[in-house]
């Protein structure tokens, strides 16, 4: 019995391979199962017995190493693969080569490509793959290799080079070589093509690419209308749009969040709801819902953008960024700073475009201290590098509170060379200070980065015309003359019954327009009775005072005021979108009716959120 129990305790002894090919079925079948321990075991005992098995059978041990993230046992199949004389296919070598790049190992990856001894499409192609996304230049250059070897790339090759061209000169090159090369047909390399065009503002060619496709699937169509929505041309993107419905096919998250986009740049608040419907069958999309809050917020509908906000179940730091901002553009600083700190106790970490609202919030609500404060730390805090834009809001910040001596020593300090919008920040805050002589500087900064501007001529010629200075008021309008420069015209639209309504100073090809400017004239005369008094600072200083007051009366803002009066109930937002910065008159005029009326207006121009209640605007008179 004693002996009985000895053999029980004692641990069995491992048998003797007798036949190595059962080792081999059994890590064979461990890598089909992507079972990794017991394969790797495996594959240590055949290796000490010499013995391999098929390149089918080591890919799938790879590709469960990269699902995985194992990369030791990743650079462990790599060094069997290539022992005791084995010479792996290459296509085996391939999937170790792809591994590589999932890994990030550039430089493993390379050293292994360097050794192939026979390298295909499918070796350059993993290799250019994975060159473009950081080093442009080394894609190119694999291309042009590629071909001295005599390898033809294809589809998925040319899909993954376009990536890497860093300008339109490259682009072109590419694309000749691939009409060359008969792959111009190819759906895969369309939608590059277009996607890539689109990326440098080509919107010509992209769309000669899309047009000459004789069939298309949703892929191209996404393509195309993302091209036009990123570029700022939201009304080809929604003709796009409609052209793909009535081909037949149903938008999907990417359309959606391009069509989005496009009402965001064209303020289309009743189209963006409309959106919004189909949206509800992605409910839980992030990248959607993110598109969304930045709709309504850049719409002006800050109420539906925090109801949007708060029913979405996963947050990441744009949804938090995006509301931020949008609170802080539309006025509300106050909301914009709290939802900042529930940001923080979220766990969510700020970034670049967080700390920027942060500082817009502050300006608006004069918080100069706060704003310094998360300007100074802003590194150490959320590791974030100051950038122009942030230098931008600081100085906005110290020009809303008075401290102009301030503000320029900010500018002097900059890292980077001060743009026009630096400038014109800061001649914002003169011209509300009324300090002359430093928003002199300011507009000729301004001039000498941009020479083609006409408002800052015209502000300039104003700013010397005030103070009687009339041979540099000559001076200016001469140099406007010799360089052909025009004052571009003011263009304001609403959306009214799903249709846009766009008003030009001037032109009268609106067919209500005299009933428009019949119903203003009446307007005009009650808000006057109320104290307005035209602004007439505002206007080229070649006009006598009668003159001066016609010509606001008409500003394209004030049409479009009406006009939204006439055709929405009272208790609807009129919302307005304007190409250019509202001027102090059109600011004082919407604030008298916002009063007179009992209506709410929303302006929207290239520099502020103005909404107008009661008399007041969200900017507190400072844009």
């Amino acid at each position: 019995m004693k002996a009985v129990s000895k053999l029980k305790g004692m641990k069995p002894r491992l048998r003797n391979v007798a036949d190595p090919s059962s080792l081999v079925n059994d890590f064979a079948n461990f890598c089909h199962q992507w079972d990794l321990p017991r394969a790797m075991r495996a594959m240590d005992a055949m290796e000490r017995y010499g013995v391999f098995a098929d390149a089918v059978t080591y890919s799938e041990l790879i590709k469960c190493c990269s699902a995985r993230g194992a990369v030791q046992e990743g650079k462990r199949v790599r060094e069997h693969v290539f022992c005791k004389g084995y010479e792996p296919k290459t296509f085996l070598v391939n999937t170790l080569l792809n591994m590589y790049v999932k890994f990030n190992l550039l430089d493993k990856a390379e050293e292994l490509f360097d050794e192939m001894p026979e390298r295909n499409v499918v070796s350059w192609t993993t290799m250019i793959s994975a060159y473009s996304n950081k080093f442009n230049d080394k894609a190119l250059k694999g291309l042009i290799l590629m071909f001295r070897e005599g390898v033809r790339p294809n589809m998925f090759t040319y899909s993954s080079v376009l990536r890497a061209c860093d300008g339109l000169p490259n682009l072109r090159q590419l694309h000749c070589g691939i009409v060359k090369t008969g792959l111009e047909s190819d759906v895969f390399v369309r939608s590059a093509l277009i996607d890539v065009y689109s990326k440098w503002g080509d919107l010509g060619n992209a769309f000669g690419v899309f047009d000459e496709m004789p069939t298309r699937d949703l892929v191209v169509w996404n393509s195309i209308i993302g091209g036009f929505a990123q570029n700022s041309d939201g009304d080809e993107a929604l003709n796009l749009f409609k052209r793909m419905k009535r081909t037949g096919f149903l938008a999907d998250q990417a359309t959606l969040t391009s069509v989005l986009r496009a009402c965001t740049g064209l303020a289309l608040l009743e189209l963006g709801r409309q959106v919004h419907v189909h949206v509800l069958k992605y409910d839980q999309d992030l990248i959607l819902n993110n598109a969304l809050i930045d709709m309504y917020c850049k719409c002006g509908s800050l109420e539906e953008a925090d109801a949007a906000f708060s029913r979405m179940v996963e947050k990441d730091v744009i949804s938090w960024s995006t509301m931020v901002a949008g609170l802080a553009q539309n006025g509300y600083s106050r909301q914009a700073l709290e939802l900042f700190e529930s940001m923080k106790e979220s766990g969510c970490r700020p970034n670049y475009i967080t700390v920027l609202g942060v500082l817009f919030a502050c300006s608006h609500a004069g918080l100069v201290e706060k704003g310094w404060h998360y300007f100074l730390s802003m590194k150490k805090l959320f590791g974030v590098d100051p950038g122009r834009e942030h230098y931008g809001c600081m100085i906005d910040l110290l020009g809303r509170a008075g401290r102009l001596d301030e503000a320029v020593k900010l500018i002097d300090e900059m890292e980077s060379e001060p743009d026009s919008v630096t400038w014109r920040t800061l001649l914002g805050a003169c011209r509300v200070h009324r300090n002359v002589d430093l928003a002199i500087y300011a507009a000729k900064k301004i001039i000498e980065l941009e020479p083609e501007d006409p408002g800052t001529y015209i502000l300039l010629s104003n700013i010397y015309a005030n103070t009687q200075r009339w041979e540099d008021v000559a001076e200016v309008r001469k140099t406007m003359t010799l360089r052909g420069i025009r004052k571009t015209p003011g263009c304001s639209w609403i959306e009214v019954d799903k249709q846009i309504h766009a008003f030009i100073l001037g032109d009268t090809s609106h067919p209500k327009v005299d009933e428009i400017v019949q119903h203003l004239n009446k307007l005009i005369e009650r808000v006057m009775g109320e104290g307005y008094v035209p602004d007439t600072n505002f206007v080229l200083q070649d006009l006598e005072g009668e003159q001066k007051e016609d010509s606001l009366r008409y500003h394209s803002e004030k049409l479009a005021i009406m006009f939204g009066m006439m055709n929405l109930s009272r208790e609807k937002t009129v919302r307005i979108r304007k190409n250019l910065r509202i001027c102090g008159d059109c600011h004082v005029f919407a604030k008298v009716v916002s009063k007179m009326e009992n209506r709410n207006i929303v302006i929207r121009d290239p520099i502020r959120y103005h909404h107008f209640r009661n008399g007041v605007c969200s900017c507190g008179d400072y844009w």
